[in-house]
């Protein structure tokens, strides 16, 4: 099954366009595990097992885990989610972007080594470091495109006068990963929550992607205008509505962190749902 597939089983299944973010800081953990980076499988484990049925998706950040030498923690965590929730994809959001030999590398880490499902790619050196990535069979890559960080604007918004219409640098990388660099229907892009213009503007030229909206939360993007920024559906041969392009909305602190105290999987289960529910909500909206 490819990644497309299973992000519209997840969907269906969960009734869900909530990807759970696994952003893990030892400092943040409720009391019994505060400060000690040999408990991050066990933080993490405990959402995972809590959320399992209200995801869409899961996306384990690879510097949490890296910064604490906890990556064999990763390695249990991905396969735990495999285990726990059989039909979540797993995004791992490493934000890589290398020249072609090392991005080879970079996809084995990302694919064979965690065994992920998509990964999250900076697109500044060019198709030839995305490349690699899409040989892996049926795995997914998201493409940086419109980011939620104020930084963003300092080049992703700027126009580039060498190319025709003279698009703005996000816009010519939604171009590019709707057309000729989406060999295998593999991409997706990554556009923030915090501009839902530019989430509508993204998705008018790449109306088939699946998009992965990161800023709901505690970034403070809003739930309501993202969803009518980004999703589009059409009716399938049975007169029904289906997906034509993923949203895949994002939400790590205001989930893992919804309690310091010994009720954290439970809170974190209650923020996540009422978080699903908000998006579902606006679907009909």
């Amino acid at each position: 099954m490819n990644f497309t597939s299973m992000l519209q089983r997840a969907e269906r299944q969960n009734q869900s366009l909530l990807c759970v973010g696994l952003d893990p800081d030892p400092t943040r953990f409720p009391q019994r595990f505060k400060g000690d980076a040999s408990k991050i499988f066990d933080f993490c484990a405990a959402i995972v097992d809590a959320t399992a049925e209200l995801t869409i998706a899961f996306k384990p950040q690879i510097a949490y885990f890296a910064a604490h030498r906890a990556e064999e923690q990763l390695e249990r965590l991905i396969n735990h989610i495999r285990r726990a929730a059989p039909q979540v994809p797993v995004i791992l959001d490493a934000k890589r972007g290398d020249i072609g030999s090392t991005a080879e590398q970079y996809a084995i880490e990302a694919f064979e080594r965690y065994g992920a499902d998509a990964v999250t790619l900076s697109p500044f050196m060019g198709f030839d470091s995305v490349q690699p990535y899409l040989k892996h069979h049926g795995k997914g890559a998201f493409l940086l495109c419109r980011t939620s960080n104020p930084g963003g604007d300092d080049f992703q918004n700027q126009r580039l006068a060498s190319v025709a219409g003279e698009p703005l640098l996000y816009e010519h990388i939604a171009q590019l990963a709707q057309g000729p660099w989406n060999l295998n229907g593999q991409l997706g892009l990554v556009v923030g929550a915090t501009y839902p213009g530019e989430i509508e503007r993204v998705r008018a030229l790449a109306p088939t992607l699946p998009l992965l909206i990161p800023g709901v939360g505690a970034q403070g993007g809003d739930a309501l205008a993202t969803v009518k920024a980004g999703w589009r559906s059409q009716m399938d041969a049975d007169g029904l509505p289906e997906t034509t392009g993923a949203i895949i909305v994002n939400s790590s602190r205001a989930i893992l962190y919804a309690s310091s105290g010994e009720d954290f999987a439970a809170a974190a289960r209650r923020e996540a749902l009422k978080t699903r529910e908000v998006l579902r909500a606006a679907l009909l909206a």
